[in-house]
């Protein structure tokens, strides 16, 4: 069994703030960088699903080449290739991608995206891993899930769901575990 204590926090070199109600999202990354993961996404309205991802997820386009694809961010790390396509999946399939985001936008961006196609959204809903998750159908049927990290509450039952899977709180490990590099 892996334990929590084989890990250590990397914050560091995560976008991602550390959740709490106060967090602040990251500024928009607008550098270039060779991409560990991206998503690359086929649709038939070029511009239109541009407009989606933009207005409605507050992503941003970072570069296009016309007629073909739209480079799309939010934070660093979190890129989307939008690619001109003779069709596109008539349904939302079962697999969906994930952004990050800090709790004070979810509301607003799950408003944008009903703004633009009132059916779109669902949630926000609590999870038990403790975030707090909207999830969109965009224009070309693809499943985003926006997705927030809650503070953490020892005594939550979050917490003991995290905890029955050996997954426990830093603080809560105990110094015998010693530092983690």
């Amino acid at each position: 069994m892996v334990l929590m204590s084989d890990y250590y926090n990397a914050f560091e070199i995560s976008p991602v703030p550390a959740p709490g109600p106060d967090a602040v999202p990251p500024e928009p990354f607008r550098g270039i960088y060779g991409m560990p993961a991206f998503v690359t996404i086929p649709t038939t309205d070029l511009a239109g699903s541009a407009d989606f991802w933009v207005r409605g997820l507050g992503f941003f386009e970072l570069f296009s080449i016309p007629g073909t694809l739209v480079h799309l961010r939010r934070w660093a790390f979190q890129d989307v290739l939008l690619v001109a396509a003779p069709n596109a999946a008539e349904r939302p399939p079962a697999m969906s991608v994930s952004f990050a985001c800090v709790l004070g936008q979810l509301d607003g961006l799950a408003e944008a995206c009903r703004a633009l196609r009132p059916e779109s959204v669902e949630g926000p809903r609590d999870t038990p891993w403790n975030t707090r998750d909207v999830e969109v159908i965009t224009p070309e049927n693809t499943r985003v899930v926006l997705t927030a990290a809650k503070p953490f509450d020892p005594d939550s039952q979050e917490a003991r769901n995290l905890a029955d899977i050996g997954i426990t709180a830093p603080d809560t490990i105990g110094a015998d575990h010693g530092t983690h590099a």
